[in-house]
């Protein structure tokens, strides 16, 4: 019988933990380099609804930006669109469909940006 590989998964006391520094997920060392893949270096500009209540949603993923450029970069795009929206875990939100002008922006920025989804 082969040894398991054991280890604690799940603590009532802080949640999900991270199975490299056994810590709260919340509270994971090395989080931040597991959390985003380096990607094949295109910006990918999508629309969704799902779950937003009907809602249109304008999604940037696969930039490779710190925390704060991205999220001086979100500020700057949602400006540009006069809308709302926030950075979640390496995505750019922006209320409303902007594909169109965010690719733009994008590319006037020097990031290689195309439009994804239908």
């Amino acid at each position: 019988m082969k040894p398991r590989a054991g280890g604690l998964v799940y603590s009532t006391d802080g949640g999900r933990m991270c199975p490299a520094c056994r810590r709260p997920q919340a509270q994971c060392s090395c989080r931040p380099a597991a959390r985003r893949p380096a990607g094949d270096g295109v910006v990918r500009v999508s629309r969704e609804t799902k779950g937003r209540g009907g809602k249109t949603v304008t999604l940037v993923r696969g930039l490779a930006l710190e925390e704060a450029a991205l999220v001086a970069l979100g500020q700057k795009l949602k400006g540009a669109c006069g809308s709302g929206g926030t950075v979640k875990d390496g995505v750019i939100e922006v209320q409303g469909e902007h594909r169109d002008r965010i690719v733009q922006l994008l590319l006037v920025q020097g990031f290689q940006a195309k439009l994804a989804g239908g």
